[in-house]
């Protein structure tokens, strides 16, 4: 009898332990599902969520998007693009390439195959390696092409602003050191894509409407490619940059450079009265480098040496770590002393930019930007109280520029890519190539204003600054597109993150100001208005006319423990997506 009521109690027991069991099982699976579906996916396929909001994990009290890897590109249909590549085994800079090209038909007026890219690449242990294919002087540029330099107009079109395509020289490069799927699959999709279209994208369909567009692309052949009756096209192919693809994905980038797509796009350009030659394509050569390291406090940042950008960017963020940054600085009085001194660090930084010159070609060294001494040196000549005049910041009036694309790719093994592409200005040179469906670049216009003559094989001074910073807790990947944008943007996006306590997505779609070349303050349209009018009371030359929100892009990745945030700047219409 007692034995009996002992089973009986054993069995009740572990009758209560399983039910327990099974209760904390459904709880967990119950939040990991409401978890998917907040990110827009369906109950089949959890891992494939593609927006990147977040959502509260009640099992570790911790906000995550994505636990393994994730893109932040452009567009939506890029970013997924560049998932599955990770998905499929394919490593960062796999889903970085497949994103690219990708974009350079989603985005064809940012970037494309007659563009260049630089790459900053973080390895699974931590170093950090620079790829830059930027495009650089043809052997026969024109002696005085220097005086054709617009000066009533943002844009330069025409043939004689090509520099030498490196595009696909790089992502040869990258996908040499880095790459673990085939060089085809990376190809197959985008493809795809040109051959058999896909709808207008909203983005590029209002660029398309606006009159500056239409009067840059009126007489050229862009103009079958994309409107029709004189309208933007419902829908988007490329057969002809298909067939190019398809060739490269074969027969590799030689096919490009030495094959007969060079001879295709150097007979069309030179048809166009360009200078390119095949020996230009043929000799042309990717550099690879150790990355540009400075120390933020807990943060090590790393980015591409000049005469990309990011040693200004770091010049800023250096400068303003020293003012010793935290959630406070955004409360009250502080807030618009804070203000103040960023945009003074900005007109310093400006007054630097004449020193972004190709190391190759120059005797400039810019090394000096990185010292403590420097930038101690120039924080003392901040005054909380008034601003200068423009002499005070040492500045050369430059031309500010406006286009490029962003890809920030981290997967699953900690590696990690940042990568900013482009053709320069709106759809470049305006230049097609009928024969291989390409659009060249008009990548010299970056001398404008900014050198007194160019040599062959001279890369231009550029405000791309693809940056990962890193820190014991958290990884941040991290680049912006729009030209000159691009520098202030992304330090506004960092500091946000890493000094003001903002989750990545209010970072990045936080409302941004920018300092031209002349030192007039822009703001974004719906910018707070005191804090306007408190710079204009300090002296800013804070001029009426707004920033155009949507060529300021930041596209960047948030890696704390294995929480991972993604976000594709809104701004752009775009979407990141991760598992």
């Amino acid at each position: 009898m007692v034995k009996s009521q002992s089973r009986r109690c054993c069995f009740c027991i572990l009758a209560l332990v399983c039910f327990v069991v099974i209760i904390c099982i459904c709880i967990i699976l119950a939040t990991k599902q409401k978890c998917a579906f907040t990110h827009g996916a369906s109950a089949d396929s959890v891992r494939y969520s593609n927006i990147s909001s977040y959502c509260t994990l009640s099992t570790t009290k911790r906000k995550c998007a994505f636990t393994h890897g994730a893109v932040s590109a452009d567009s939506v249909r890029c970013s997924n693009i560049g998932r599955d590549m990770l998905l499929e085994g394919g490593s960062a800079v796999d889903a970085a390439i497949a994103a690219l090209l990708c974009t350079s038909l989603v985005n064809p007026q940012s970037m494309g195959l007659g563009g260049g890219a630089i790459f900053t690449i973080m390895d699974k242990t931590g170093k950090v390696k620079i790829i830059s294919s930027r495009e650089t002087v043809p052997k026969d540029v024109q002696a005085d092409l220097l005086n054709k330099c617009p000066k009533t107009t943002p844009l330069a079109p025409g043939s004689h602003w090509i520099g030498v395509p490196g595009e696909l020289r790089g992502y040869e490069k990258a996908h040499r050191l880095y790459g673990k799927l085939p060089w085809a699959k990376l190809f197959e999709p985008s493809i795809k894509l040109a051959r058999e279209g896909f709808p207008m994208p909203a983005y590029l369909a209002y660029f398309l409407q606006e009159e500056l567009i239409k009067n840059l692309i009126n007489g050229t052949e862009l103009c079958e490619l994309f409107y029709k009756d004189h309208r933007p096209r419902d829908t988007l192919k490329f057969p002809r940059l298909a067939e190019t693809m398809e060739t490269i994905a074969k027969e590799g980038a030689d096919a490009f450079y030495t094959g007969k797509i060079a001879k295709d796009l150097i007979k069309d350009v030179q048809e166009r009265n360009g200078v390119l030659s095949l020996e230009d394509l043929s000799t042309f050569t990717v550099r690879v480098s150790d990355a540009w390291s400075v120390q933020l406090g807990e943060y090590k940042m790393h980015f591409p040496p000049p005469p990309a950008g990011g040693a200004i960017l770091s010049f800023i963020l250096k400068l303003m770590h020293g003012f010793g940054l935290s959630p406070a600085s955004k409360q009250g009085d502080q807030k618009t002393l804070t203000l103040h001194r960023f945009l003074e660090a900005v007109k310093f930084a400006n007054g630097q930019k004449h020193n972004l010159k190709d190391p190759y070609f120059s005797s400039t060294d810019m090394e000096y930007i990185k010292d403590e001494k420097f930038i101690k040196h120039i924080k003392a000549l901040i005054t909380d109280g008034s601003t200068h005049n423009a002499s005070y910041y040492n500045i050369t009036p430059s031309v500010d520029r406006f286009g490029t694309t962003h890809v920030s790719v981290m997967a699953a093994d900690g590696s990690a890519v940042s990568v900013t592409s482009t053709i320069n200005q709106m759809f470049g040179s305006t230049v097609y190539s009928p024969k291989t469906g390409i659009i060249l670049n008009n990548e010299l216009a970056d001398f404008c204003g900014q050198a007194v003559s160019v040599t062959p094989g001279e890369q231009p001074p550029s405000s791309m600054a693809p940056t990962i910073l890193q820190s014991q807790e958290k990884t941040l990947v991290i680049g912006g597109s729009g030209g000159s944008y691009i520098t202030t943007a992304m330090a506004l996006s960092i500091m946000n993150h890493l000094w003001f306590g903002m989750n990545l997505n209010k970072s990045i779609t936080e409302k941004i100001v920018f300092v031209s070349s002349s030192n007039n303050v822009l703001f974004e349209n719906g910018y707070n208005e005191s804090d306007i009018k408190a710079m204009k009371v300090l002296g800013h030359k804070v001029t009426d006319k707004n920033i155009y929100p949507f060529l300021n892009v930041v596209n960047g990745i948030s890696k704390e423990g294995q929480c991972i945030s993604a976000v594709s700047d809104a701004r752009k219409h775009g979407k990141s997506a991760g598992y």
